[in-house]
């Protein structure tokens, strides 16, 4: 969801102004895709690098993802939308840890949009820790092979759908360590549109775009048909 800094600074405004004009977008975003039958949203919220942006705006964004998990409730319930969390969650404070268990829980029964938040997320970061539990389970004698299949089952995904389409706003030209494993066959999408610029009508040109691509998966057009 990039851009929040970017359409701040065009209006000669905090960076913070940003954050809560992209918050507003990734309502609307979710309300969309409930709308259009989008089983399956996966937002890049704040990745393992940010922890480096300067104090005062990550405190900021971490009272923003408690504001805004306190406020939207009741909104994901009537839309029928199950939260999840994905990431190195013991990164945050145990009363924010807290928060987002409960609004899981609260909605894990839900069965419309599958709205995944990836928050203290790295793609690199998401196969070291699958790597690690790997090594956990197995019984590792002479022979013994990692496969994908392996890789799969220990992602923070594991249960979710590979993505079909990849939005990068803010003319992104980069995946910039999101999702790296499970975007191999992913179409790619790129607007000009700033996230907090980002609404149904920006939604809808992307769906509309990738709805004309023929998916080939490695094959050929021949083999695809």
């Amino acid at each position: 969801m990039d851009g929040n800094g970017r359409w701040a600074k065009k209006r000669a405004l905090p960076r913070i102004a940003g954050h809560k004009e992209g918050a507003e977008s990734l309502r609307e975003a979710v309300i969309a895709c409930a709308e259009l039958g989008v089983k399956y949203l996966t937002v890049y919220a704040f990745s393992t690098e940010n922890w480096q942006r300067p104090t005062d705006e990550v405190e900021f964004l971490m009272g923003l993802f408690a504001q805004s998990i306190d406020n939207r409730m009741g909104e994901l319930i009537k839309n029928n939308v199950r939260l999840r969390f994905l990431g190195r969650l013991q990164d945050f404070s145990k009363e924010l840890q807290e928060k987002m268990r409960q609004a899981m829980d609260k909605l894990a029964n839900n069965t419309g949009v599958n709205l995944q938040v990836m928050v203290s997320y790295g793609g690199r970061a998401e196969i070291v820790d699958a790597v690690n539990e790997i090594i956990g389970a197995k019984d590792w004698g002479p022979g013994t092979r990692v496969e994908e299949e392996d890789i799969q089952k220990h992602l923070y995904t594991r249960d979710i759908p590979d993505p079909d389409l990849l939005i990068r706003t803010a003319s992104e030209m980069r995946v910039s360590n999101f999702l790296l494993w499970q975007i191999a066959y992913a179409e790619i999408y790129v607007t000009e549109t700033l996230w907090p610029d980002f609404r149904k009508k920006e939604l809808l040109a992307a769906i509309e775009d990738y709805n004309k691509r023929e998916r080939r998966f490695g094959k050929t057009s021949e083999q695809v048909k």
